[in-house]
């Protein structure tokens, strides 16, 4: 998964905010896409780092670069692959990568608040539910285990399994045809700007998630069955 970056609600398509306003219903839309990671599962990489000193870990983070260099895991290379790379290259930073893979289930702080309730309001009225995630394939298996939610869901495209990682556009091609669904009629939902812009250039509504609360008004303005 990839560490939030500041955003500004927006649903994409022309709708409202999914904070404000009344928006307008969109015909046919049946399909929902949902990104993972504190979307339907809370993510937190410090949760892996409990009782070492912060500073510390703040510099190895500062220093490995974290963002670019857990999205490379996202992107496929694997976190055994990662940790190898820093211990012929950087040895000095190894330790921690090898913990942060090691404790990594400690980093999962279990279900959203209210995001499995609408995932099943939402199969229950016949809408179509599938995940979209940027997700190391080897750490992936602890997700439906901190938010069972997840194992409910149609389906699930992981990132580290594809080679391709969010925003870029082809992973949304590449779900529009593994999902087989009509991008015109479902809705991308993620907590990344970026993510929801790169939806928006495969032909998807998009809608930056905010909670989950918000996320049923913007679902319920856009006609999806089961979001009200």
């Amino acid at each position: 998964m990839t560490p939030d970056r500041p955003v500004t609600p927006t649903v994409a398509h022309g709708g409202e905010s999914p904070d404000t306003g009344t928006g307008t219903g969109t015909d046919g839309l049946d399909t929902v896409i949902l990104d993972l990671g504190n979307v339907l599962v809370g993510w937190d990489p410090d949760g892996a780092f409990a009782g070492l000193d912060a500073h510390e870990v703040a510099a190895w983070k500062a220093e490995v670069d974290f963002a670019a260099f857990n999205h490379a895991q996202d992107a496929g290379r694997t976190w055994a692959d990662a940790v190898a790379h820093l211990e012929a290259t950087r040895p000095h930073l190894a330790p921690l990568a090898a913990r942060y893979l090691h404790r990594y289930a400690d980093t999962l702080t279990g279900p959203v608040p209210g995001s499995a309730a609408l995932v099943d309001d939402l199969l229950a009225a016949g809408t179509r539910v599938y995940g979209l995630t940027n997700w190391a394939a080897d750490t992936y298996h602890h997700a439906a285990e901190a938010a069972p939610a997840i194992s409910r869901l149609t389906d699930v495209l992981v990132s580290g399994r594809e080679g391709l990682a969010k925003p870029d556009p082809e992973i949304f091609h590449l779900a529009r045809h593994r999902f087989d669904v009509d991008a015109s009629r479902t809705v991308f939902v993620d907590d990344v700007d970026a993510n929801v812009a790169g939806a928006r250039t495969a032909g998807f509504h998009g809608v930056l998630f905010t909670g989950t609360p918000a996320l049923r008004r913007a679902l319920a303005r856009l006609g999806v069955p089961g979001a009200a």
